[in-house]
């Protein structure tokens, strides 16, 4: 039977990776036949030459045959065992089945099993406004202003916009010659926050606007609702009151509108109200857990909101308080909230959990001023790394359960995401 040769010439410099025949290969009618003689091998390893290894002219059968013929390409070996340093005691292997620390042995493998993810997306960012021209900072909020309504606000939200922040919501400063007892300025379409949905819509349409829902910043009281002569915060008149607010800022374009003062029936009424008006499409995000928290000092500052006497206990909740939060978020979800709120964030971080195990809706966070402020505090003081903390802490906002967080980070951390990714 007649036999077929083939030649494998000389190979240059790194032309192959792994054996190197020196002399020809025979194939006989489909049985391959080989010298006797052993062959030389050729180790390659990664780092030879200047450049990429280039591949060989043999085929994938040549290659194949060689190999099965105990021709085996040398590989670079396997990485010495580190050395333990001296002192280091020799004890038996623990007995154990599972070791936890395998998967977190590596950054590719921490990435690879990483359960929660934080993005821009997940960000609400809270900006403050004011009908001056120029930006004022917020002394108790570092990196804060009150931004004039027509100017830096567009400009705040732009920066945002370009690092994928599209939701924020509005918080007002009002002259005090425009508060009064019933906070009528709330439901004023040509106020400070129509006016400023009306601008915001007409350059970004496509931006999610979100407002507040309470009386406190029209308050000549300073409190989310109506007083009554002796100290009483009255509920079904200032739902009332709330109602027309909310309707007033659906018609400037607002997207969702956010009950913030812990009435009573109030997401009930304000959903009649929007869908009476036709404003269907309109969400709500209830405050559903909002806790009589002290972590609220610099945002009434910033608008300068503090109630003129007494405190809010009487409307929001107790901080000592866990099961009650189920209670408020049973009467939120059945009367149409589209979204549930806890605030303050990282010290409730159980409240989060709780309502996202209770509910299939989504959750929000507010990471409130003061969360804000001492992380600002204690990175100008050196006393921990700010960017570092910023992030662990919102991305423990987002592992107890919160879908979106409203966070004054939210532009800070949104550039330092972007920078991470690239």
């Amino acid at each position: 039977m007649a036999s077929t040769f083939v030649n494998v010439g000389p190979i240059k410099g790194l032309d192959y990776v792994g054996f190197r025949p020196s002399r020809p290969l025979k194939l006989n009618s489909g049985r391959t036949q080989f010298d006797p003689r052993p062959l030389r091998r050729l180790t390659v390893r990664a780092g030879d030459g200047d450049g990429p290894v280039g591949k060989t002219r043999l085929s994938d059968a040549e290659c194949e045959a060689a190999v099965v013929a105990g021709n085996v390409p040398q590989a670079p070996p396997a990485p010495p065992k580190p050395a333990a340093p001296a002192g280091t005691p020799v004890v038996p292997l623990l007995p154990l089945s599972r070791r936890p620390r395998r998967n977190r042995r590596s950054p590719a493998l921490r990435a690879a099993f990483q359960e929660t993810s934080l993005s821009p997306a997940n960000f609400v960012y809270p900006l403050f406004i004011h009908e001056g021209q120029e930006d004022t900072p917020i002394g108790a909020m570092p990196g804060c202003y009150r931004l004039g309504w027509r100017h830096g606000l567009v400009e705040e939200v732009a920066k945002a916009r370009d690092v994928g922040v599209n939701s924020i919501v509005l918080f007002p400063k009002i002259p005090d010659a425009l508060k009064n007892a019933t906070g009528d300025e709330a439901y004023n379409d040509d106020g400070l926050v129509p006016r400023s949905i009306r601008l915001l819509k007409d350059k970004f349409p496509d931006l999610v606007i979100y407002t507040d829902v309470a009386l406190d910043p029209y308050s000549s009281d300073g409190h989310d609702g109506i007083v009554r002569e002796d100290g009483v915060i009255m509920n079904d008149e200032t739902v009332h009151q709330l109602c027309k607010q909310a309707v007033s800022q659906a018609r400037a374009g607002a997207d969702v509108v956010s009950p913030s003062d812990m009435m009573d029936g109030r997401v009930g009424a304000i959903r009649t109200a929007l869908d009476a008006e036709g404003f269907h499409h309109v969400s709500i995000m209830s405050y559903t857990a909002k806790y009589a928290s002290s972590f609220y000092g610099p945002f009434r500052e910033a608008l300068d909101s503090n109630p003129r006497f007494g405190d809010k206990k009487t409307y929001q909740m107790n901080p000592a308080n866990y099961r009650e939060a189920l209670v408020e978020a049973g009467e939120d979800e059945s009367e149409g909230a589209d979204i549930l709120l806890v605030k303050p964030g990282l010290p409730y971080l159980d409240i989060i959990r709780l309502l996202r195990d209770s509910s299939s809706l989504p959750i929000a966070a507010y990471q409130v001023s003061g969360e804000y402020s001492m992380i600002k505090a204690g990175g100008a003081l050196k006393m921990i790394d700010e960017e570092k903390v910023m992030l662990e802490s919102l991305m423990c906002l987002r592992r107890a359960g919160a879908d979106i967080i409203l966070t004054y980070f939210a532009l800070q951390a949104a550039r330092s995401l972007c920078g991470e990714k690239r």
